[in-house]
């Protein structure tokens, strides 16, 4: 028992690390936090899970992420497609077969949602990363950078270098433009600005709003929902039978707002009377990329795998044992079973030496051991010499070499008495 207390120890040891390790991964996946920020995967403050599950509740309606990494909508009808925390200008420039998807989508009657990452400086100033890293929904400190630069605007016409015949630029074909206006501050905070709907919609008057993107420039097909002043916040334009509605501040959607500043009126006219809502998880990078496991459940090939395992098994089987036991005859063939060392040396001579050699062999090694002095007297030796010589001179078929080893052991046997 002793000896094997160490090893009990180290298991013990190691078991404990394992379950720490597993439970600190459970922590973390649970809250979520490993996630982007806006991601419908998080429970934190910053997550969108509440708004998730929260519509996966009600009767008669779907909810499921997107994470596919091919630029492709859902083919549903009647489906709201929530695209979150959107980075600035990321739905400016698009490639022209997504673009193309877009445009059907919305012929399809499809809902697109985009909700812009809270924005705290300008628009040109903008990092992700360095978003992220401040985690934090409402306000930042106060950038170095002038935040009170006029509204961003662009050139009227614009052409991407080099990649002007397969990209496009949505914010021409839909007509409206990003801008900025500094939030004011409250300290080292920023203060939300307060913005006021202008649309006849039964939705909340005022909102407490978190970024200062706005929009700018926006065609008279933009129906203008809430401002900042005059400054658009959340528009929306119908496309045939699709719409699509923008807005710039994401905080509305997070599980801080559903605790702190719920307007379900709100949530509910984002979303509008579609029965398939999807989140847009792939632009925020959780992506699906299956293994082999993955294809293989995905094309069926469970009776495939467990062929191989089957034939992997039985090539260790047959490398490890003979299926057939070997026949007696063969098992005694190569070897002759020997208890001492006799044996072996006679088994060694029977495999390596041929049988007409044997004898002159055994006379070579033994005249090699046979000059030690005193061991036999020369005229002895000299005898035994003349037998083998003459053993050695008859013709092959007339060769006896057990007469001849014979008459040499009685020759050598009184090694001390004179010839």
């Amino acid at each position: 028992m002793k000896n094997h207390l160490p090893l009990l120890i180290l298991l013990a040891c190691a078991s404990l690390l394992a379950a720490g390790i597993v439970e600190l991964f459970k922590l973390r996946f649970t809250a979520g936090d490993v996630y982007p920020p806006y991601s419908s995967l998080r429970a934190d403050p910053l997550g969108t899970m509440a708004l998730y599950e929260s519509l996966g509740k009600l009767p008669g309606v779907s909810v499921r992420r997107d994470v596919s990494a091919a630029n492709e909508l859902p083919d549903e009808p009647s489906t709201a497609y929530l695209h979150l925390a959107a980075d600035p200008g990321e739905w400016d420039w698009l490639p022209d077969d997504l673009a193309t998807e877009v445009r059907h989508f919305l012929a399809r009657g499809g809902r697109l949602v985009i909700t812009y990452y809270p924005q705290n400086r300008p628009l040109s100033y903008f990092d992700r990363s360095e978003a992220d890293e401040t985690n934090d929904t409402t306000a930042g400190p106060a950038p170095t950078a002038d935040t009170n630069a006029a509204p961003t605007m662009r050139p009227e016409k614009r052409i991407k270098p080099g990649e002007s015949d397969s990209w496009v630029s949505l914010n021409d074909e839909w007509d409206f433009q990003e801008g900025f206006r500094a939030l004011e501050t409250d300290g080292d905070n920023y203060a939300p600005a307060m913005v006021q709907r202008k649309s006849n919609l039964a939705l909340p008057p005022t909102l407490a709003w978190h970024s200062g993107m706005i929009f700018t420039n926006c065609g008279a097909a933009w129906s203008t929902i809430y401002t900042r002043g005059h400054d658009p916040v959340v528009i929306e334009r119908r496309f045939g039978k699709g719409s699509v509605v923008i807005v710039s501040d994401s905080y509305l959607v997070s599980n801080e707002a559903m605790l702190k500043d719920r307007h379900a009126d709100l949530l509910a006219w984002l979303i509008g009377t579609n029965q398939n809502i999807v989140f847009d998880e792939a632009h925020l990078g959780i992506v699906e990329s299956p293994g082999v496991a993955g294809l293989m459940r995905k094309y069926r090939l469970h009776g495939l795998a467990a062929g191989l395992l089957l034939l992997a098994g039985l090539f260790i089987w047959k490398n490890a044992t003979n299926l057939v036991p070997p026949h007696a005859d063969e098992a005694s063939e190569d070897f002759v079973a020997g208890k001492d060392a006799a044996s072996g040396f006679v088994n060694l001579l029977r495999r390596n030496i041929p049988r007409r050699d044997v004898f002159a062999v055994c006379f070579a090694e033994w005249k090699k051991s046979a000059g030690t002095p005193g061991k036999f007297s020369n005229g002895r030796l000299q005898q035994a010499e003349a037998i083998f010589q003459a053993e050695q001179a008859r013709p092959p078929k007339e060769r006896n070499p057990i007469a001849a080893y014979k008459l040499i052991s009685e020759t050598l046997g009184n090694r001390k008495s004179p010839l």
